[in-house]
Parts: C-alpha cells; structure tokens; sequence
C-alpha cells in the first residue's frame, strides 16, 4: 500500500524555491525561484544576490538611502538568476517563486517562454513594478498562480538535521 502523505508537486518545487531563498545573503527579503519543465524537471533555480565578481561584502544590503548606497541597483533577482542558471530552453516551463516578480522580472520570465508562474507571496501588491508585471502577464497570456495553502516550512529542528548528515560526511 503507498503512502498517502506526501507532499504535492506544488509543495515540492515551492520547496525547492524556499530553500534556494536561504541563500540569499540579504537580511530583509530573501527570495528563491525554481524553474520546472513540462515533465516535472527542475531545470533552473536561482535566489537574489549579486552578481558574480562582485563582492558581498563590499557591496550594499542597505535598503534606505541615496539610491547608489542601497542593495537595488546592484542585487540580481532570484529568477533572473534561475533564468540564466537553466539547462534547457525554457519554453512552456513554470516558475515558482516565493515572492511576486516585478517588471523587471517578468520582462525576462516572459521573454523566456516560461508559461505559468506560481507565487507564494505577493506582499508588494498595488505598486505601480507590480501592476506592470500583472498588465505584462495578461498580455502575454501567463498564467498566475499563488499558492495559498502551502505549508511545507524549513524550520530549525529541519536545518540542524542537515546540519548532522554535513558533520557525519
């Protein structure tokens, strides 16, 4: 008899967006995108950071001030990254991402081929990057979607079992 509590293939790649967002090395937003094919391959993931060459710790996370002192003229989205980090060509694919894009990103997401672009949080609604993003979407037919009832959570008892297979290989 098979299991019946597995997770979803929604939970499992928001899962996988989750994780990639612990990456980031921003305090303040830490975002994570997964890219999967129509076969349920996961064919790029990425998270916001710098680019590469650019150091981390030379760099602002600042997020107030004169613009050129602050994270966002410098910081690559999360999936941008996982755009330029894919294997494949993306046509047909769906995004998760733990936060809604901005314009900026769906340009690219659109641009892409990607098809569907499934979110987990959207707590920048009603400013006008994201109002684009929506008007972009809808005319370039992209489905949206936001996961409301996801639950799977990387919690501390979570990352200090990573922590003891690390210690063990």
């Amino acid at each position: 008899m098979k299991r019946e509590n597995y997770i979803s293939w929604d939970e499992y790649f928001m899962g996988v967006a989750n994780l990639s967002a612990l990456r980031s090395k921003d305090e303040i937003t830490q975002v994570g995108a997964c890219i999967v094919n129509d076969r349920k391959h996961i064919v790029g993931i990425g998270y916001n950071g710098f680019p590469v060459g650019c150091n981390d710790d030379t760099f602002p996370w600042e997020k107030d001030g004169k613009w050129l002192e602050t994270k966002y003229p410098y910081v690559v989205h999360a999936e941008a990254n996982a755009i330029l980090n894919a294997s494949v060509d993306l046509k047909g694919s769906t995004l998760y991402v733990t936060l809604f894009p901005c314009n900026e990103c769906a340009k690219l997401i659109i641009q892409s081929g990607i098809k569907e672009v499934v979110y987990l949080r959207d707590k920048y609604n009603g400013q006008e990057i994201f109002i684009a993003s929506r008007k972009m979407f809808k005319a370039a037919g992209i489905k949206l979607r936001q996961l409301e009832k996801y639950s799977l959570r990387i919690d501390q008892e979570w990352k200090n079992s990573l922590q003891n297979i690390k210690d063990i290989s």
